[in-house]
């Protein structure tokens, strides 16, 4: 449909004439999300970690890596609004951000993902794809994503291929020198069994014995009506929450 070869006018004959591709497709491709409302409600996190050093931006499993480029897009929040990029990010601050964090700035050195099928959103199959996983309803949120990945398109991150539960340490080895390291995640290891994601942290304990580093988590645990999103400072790993948003970044109760 997105290809022009069928309509939602007509989806009975699409599953008629398209029978073989959609049997093919379901059976070979994972859904894959990229969800740049979230970065809405990152941005104050980053920016209350900003200081003198420029980030060195990790992020585990970024999809496409539209939430890696994330001070290239502009925000408003009730406080205010930050940054001047072409597509406008803005929720529901149900406990708003205070003004002096926007008047932060961020400098970014490099930005890099890692995940087991990252999305090449520079070819107009991998944006399509990030596409057909949008409810064909969504107007808005396909907008959004189409305007992102033109901003992605201007310099993509570096993605690599991986299970970062097993490559993570040699990731995080790979460091930029005078950086701050920032490791982040929203939506990829509620997926990970409780084992799996005690060895991330493990890999980030041992990382951080050469150089500190932060990991901003954004967690689903049972009985919040979000993510509940926190600082995890390494060494010691000790947690601090900054913040919960809607799954998809709809709201956000800053301090909460």
């Amino acid at each position: 449909m997105l290809g022009g070869e069928a309509s939602w006018e007509d989806v009975g004959a699409a599953f008629t004439e398209q029978a073989a591709f959609i049997r093919r497709f379901t059976a070979e491709q994972d859904v894959q999300t990229n969800e740049v409302q979230r970065a809405w409600a990152l941005l104050p996190a980053f920016l209350a970690l900003a200081g003198d050093r420029p980030f060195d931006l990790l992020e585990l499993g970024p999809s496409a890596g539209l939430n890696l480029v994330f001070d290239r897009y502009r925000y408003r929040y009730t406080a205010g609004t930050w940054g001047d990029g072409p597509l406008e990010l803005h929720g529901h601050d149900r406990i708003p951000v205070p003004p002096e964090i926007l008047r932060r700035r961020i400098s970014v050195v490099r930005r890099r993902g890692v995940d087991l099928n990252p999305v090449d959103a520079t070819t107009e199959h991998g944006a399509r794809l990030l596409q057909a996983f949008l409810w064909p309803d969504q107007v808005e949120r396909r907008e959004r994503l189409q305007s992102a990945i033109e901003v992605l398109r201007t310099d993509p991150p570096e993605l690599v291929r991986g299970d970062y539960t097993e490559c993570l340490p040699e990731l995080l080895a790979d460091r930029t020198p005078g950086s701050q390291l920032v490791v982040f995640q929203t939506a990829s290891t509620m997926y990970l069994a409780r084992d799996a994601m005690a060895g991330v942290r493990a890999a980030l304990q041992q990382a951080s014995l050469r150089e500190p580093l932060v990991f901003l988590n954004a967690e689903a645990p049972g009985g919040e009506d979000g993510f509940s999103l926190q600082f995890e400072r390494y060494p010691g790993g000790q947690r601090e929450r900054v913040a919960v948003f809607d799954f998809h970044g709809a709201w956000l109760d800053w301090g909460r």
